[in-house]
């Protein structure tokens, strides 16, 4: 029989907030924190733990971390109200957020030092999948931190992958999947819009290409967004801004081109500079559509 552990998760947002209740799910007690005080209620109404994270703290088996980037992600650990100094020591440190390699590498080293295991664990899947606790994890670290970190994964996750006992190595390949991710969605609305000037209707364009060579889990899942002329975020372009910025600045150091990569990266800016930043990334097809002058579904 399972163990029931008590799991703290900080970031209550579209991924997180899944990440919560698939952990709630697994029968552990689950407390969800974040800035957003109705996110808080909202979890606290599908049964989650209430309660104040700086007196939780210390009596958390892991602290899962879901917030937007590592600059957050070092604010919930080591901020004037960081959360590190209050851990029990051997405590699970799960880091979800996309960030550079190297912030994970420094994150855990200073972890290390408050005797807490971090695991390095980039997620992916979206939101659909955090909720349904099939996510795939890219996750490295020490074997320490992946025993503790293991209540938490097999409730979240379809599939981890484990990528060895350096943090850094999960936030990497994360890189080399927002990389290809972020170049699907841009290429995906350059498509999508190009066949209209051809006379190819979106809805006809994800019917026949989803089921060719040239389909994507991204044109599959975002098409229909443009679709139906919704673009409630789900990830929203500004997303966008933050990780293809980690990737080039990632390459920079590395002294690797990846001029495709900077190219999906001006479509994401030029959607954000027209207003378009807080909506979902599919988004990025009116930059094309405004400049060929065509109209897509749900635009008057």
């Amino acid at each position: 029989m399972a163990v029931k552990k008590r799991i703290g998760v900080v970031g209550l947002g579209s991924m997180g907030f899944g990440v919560a209740l698939s952990i709630l799910r697994g029968s552990h007690t689950t407390f969800g924190f974040d800035v957003m005080a109705e996110a808080q209620q909202r979890f606290v109404g599908e049964g989650g733990a209430s309660g104040d994270l700086s007196e939780i703290a210390p009596t958390l088996d892991a602290l899962v971390i879901v917030v937007l980037n590592a600059a957050q992600t070092e604010e919930v650990l080591f901020g004037p109200a960081g959360v590190a100094k209050l851990l029990a020591k051997e405590t699970a440190v799960i880091a979800c957020a996309t960030q550079p390699p190297e912030a994970a590498r420094s994150l855990a080293s200073r972890c290390a030092e408050h005797g807490l295991h971090y695991l390095d664990a980039p997620i992916s899947g979206g939101a659909k999948k955090a909720a349904e606790g099939a996510l795939s994890i890219m996750a490295s670290g020490s074997a320490e931190a992946f025993a503790a970190a293991r209540p938490v994964l097999a409730a979240t996750a379809e599939t981890v992958f484990e990528l060895g006992p350096e943090p850094g190595a999960g936030s990497a390949m994360k890189s080399v999947n927002q990389l290809l991710a972020g170049v699907h969605i841009a290429a995906m609305a350059e498509a999508l819009t190009f066949g209209m000037t051809q006379g190819v209707e979106p809805a006809k364009f994800l019917e026949v290409i989803s089921k060719c060579a040239g389909t994507s889990w991204m044109l599959e899942n975002r098409t229909p967004h443009i679709v139906d002329g919704d673009y409630t975020p789900r990830s929203a372009v500004d997303i966008w801004l933050k990780d293809l910025g980690i990737v080039l600045d990632t390459a920079k150091q590395a002294r690797f081109a990846a001029p495709i990569t900077a190219a999906a990266l001006q479509q994401f800016v030029a959607a954000s500079g027209q207003g378009l930043g807080r909506e979902d990334d599919a988004a990025v097809a009116k930059v094309y559509a405004r400049n060929a002058g065509l109209t897509l579904p749900g635009d008057a």
